[in-house]
């Protein structure tokens, strides 16, 4: 995963302003204590900190890979 679709992804599922807060504030376990945001800058996958997230904040598992898309042409 791309970080653009990280943070894309975050803003659809939780808002602008909750998801920004959510990954400079939130600390998972799953991320060995580290916020979302220190994750991606240790340089943990951004997919692998998407999934940590939704599990912490009960997203749906139907919902963990985000809105539905166009095909690219």
């Amino acid at each position: 995963m791309r970080l653009s679709r990280f943070y894309d992804m975050l803003e659809h599922e939780f808002g602008a302003a909750q998801g920004r807060m959510l990954a400079e504030q939130t600390v998972l376990g799953d991320l060995g204590h580290r916020t979302p945001a220190q994750a991606i800058d240790d340089g943990e996958d951004p997919k692998t900190v998407w999934f940590a997230l939704c599990k912490n904040q009960d997203v749906p598992r139907e919902r963990w890979w985000g809105p539905d898309r166009e095909p690219r042409r």
